[in-house]
């Protein structure tokens, strides 16, 4: 477990946390809230490793961790998601597809939309994960994902509603590709342990043994 660099498409350099199973096991790329790459995203890193994957988490805001939620909404309305998307999730992708046959993405809030988006545009990843995020249609149709998509979503979340979630499920079935989604009675950001304020240990567990089963199915199978 420890930060690393890895190559871009376009050349350039992004940093990570990665946390490894060893060679030959699947990949996943662990796409980071709007607070930073900061303990709690290692930490699902440090779990996917123990749970038999190699994990890497790009820090998309290149070291700056957020304190507060201003200064959150700032970070994330400063990063370009495109670039984020194409170059260093792609990056990252890449970097692990280089030793694990498969590699999915997973990500939380601003990651999970950037989970979506991933699943849209970068053609290396196998399958998805979202928990509780959202891009915009312009940016990423969910109507246009081909692979695999398991969604983690809050019945009392007011930023990605429960209207939302319904028009991602049906764009995806109306596509032919129904996703697998899950509503929980609980508010955004549930499994996060550092927000005590929202944080659902239940439905968290509850959501971890769906997303390990999940990955099983679709990165380890074959």
């Amino acid at each position: 477990m420890a930060m690393i660099e890895f190559g871009r498409p376009d050349g350039g350099i992004c940093r990570g946390y990665l946390a490894t199973a060893g060679n030959g096991r699947p990949g996943v790329v662990v796409i980071q809230e709007w607070w930073g790459l900061n303990a709690q995203i290692c930490g699902i890193a440090d779990r996917l490793a123990q749970a038999g994957y190699n994990a890497l988490a790009p820090d998309l805001f290149e070291g700056r961790i957020a304190q507060d939620a201003d200064e959150a909404s700032h970070l994330m309305t400063g990063l370009d998601f495109p670039g984020a998307t194409h170059q260093d999730i792609r990056g990252a992708v890449r970097y692990l597809g280089a030793s694990s046959p498969k590699v999915g993405v997973m990500g939380f809030c601003m990651g999970g939309a950037l989970a979506v988006a991933s699943a849209v545009h970068v053609p290396e990843v196998t399958a998805a994960v979202c928990f509780y995020g959202m891009p915009p249609k312009e940016f990423a149709d969910p109507a246009q994902i081909r692979i695999p998509f398991q969604g983690h979503f809050a019945k009392r979340d007011t930023w990605v509603t429960p209207h939302a979630v319904r028009a991602l499920e049906n764009a995806m079935k109306a596509a032919g590709n129904p996703p697998e989604i899950y509503e929980y009675d609980a508010d955004h950001a549930f499994f996060n342990q550092m927000r005590p304020e929202v944080h659902d240990a239940q439905c968290s567990r509850q959501a971890w043994d769906r997303t390990l089963s999940f990955l099983q199915r679709h990165l380890q199978a074959g």
